[in-house]
């Protein structure tokens, strides 16, 4: 059997298998959909794990670490609580935008993970980050099972979602007065300045009209029908697409070596 027999042979075999393979390279995208002069977000806090750990409740009163996320943009301590529960693949993906690494509208970035299929703590996916600006605003998935990264028999299934303005939360930590002391992107220079509220996590009512911050960010009323703050994909690396196109070059390099042949 000739090498690129042999060569075609193992591209398709691999490309026949790759989908229920269990260890693979998993890239994960964040990329900021809001309109110009609207909404901003925090790095964002992107975590694997098996389905038990929780972010937070609807209705309850948030934890410190997301009262911390939510109000400062501050990752660490979810960071610190998720490999405290065991978990090891976790990543805070970070903007690119001038002066910060918050995003932007238009920033994309992505983080690749090393996974495994088989492994039940890498089934699912939790997401956190700080809405910008505002006091305590942020989204993130509430039901730890609701975004699957692989089927039952270990496949990769991955995921492509829209984080809506309707999904933006308020964390009931911080008074939303938006003042400009007490409000990250504003003015707020030091965290945890704002007033304590005691309340529990809910959907967020919108910003003040006419306040600070629809002031300074015009479109970035996120309660208006439609309004996209953010798209999440988790895909295969490489993409099973990948495989296809390989293999099509592969015959074309193919057809053209046997039409060589032939003129020889």
């Amino acid at each position: 059997m000739s090498r690129l027999r042999i060569l075609a042979a193992a591209l398709a075999a691999g490309a026949l298998f790759t989908p229920a393979a269990h260890a693979i390279q998993v890239k994960v995208t964040i990329t900021s959909l809001a309109p110009s002069q609207g909404v901003e977000f925090t790095p964002v806090w992107v975590g694997f794990h098996d389905g038990d750990f929780d972010t937070y409740n609807p209705g309850e009163a948030a934890s410190a670490n997301l009262e911390r996320l939510a109000e400062d943009g501050n990752a660490a301590p979810i960071t610190a609580a998720f490999s405290a529960a065991g978990y090891t693949q976790q990543a805070t993906l970070q903007g690119t935008a001038i002066g910060g690494p918050r995003f932007e509208p238009g920033d994309s970035t992505s983080f690749v993970f090393d996974l495994d299929g088989s492994n039940p703590d890498h089934r699912y996916i939790s997401f956190l980050s700080m809405v910008l600006p505002s006091n305590d605003a942020f989204f993130g998935n509430a039901n730890p099972v609701g975004h699957s990264i692989f089927n039952d028999d270990g496949s990769f299934d991955g995921e492509d979602f829209i984080v809506t303005g309707s999904l933006v939360r308020d964390a009931g930590t911080e008074v939303n007065d938006e003042i400009f002391a007490n409000t990250a992107r504003l003015g707020q220079t030091s965290p945890n300045t704002g007033v304590d509220q005691f309340g529990v996590v809910s959907a967020h009512a919108g910003f003040i009209p006419g306040g600070n911050i629809l002031t300074a960010f015009p479109n970035a009323d996120f309660t208006q029908a439609g309004y996209q703050v953010a798209r999440i994909q988790v895909t295969a690396v490489p993409e099973p697409e990948t495989y296809a196109m390989l293999l099509a070059g592969l015959g074309l390099v193919g057809f053209r070596a046997a039409r060589a042949r032939r003129r020889v």
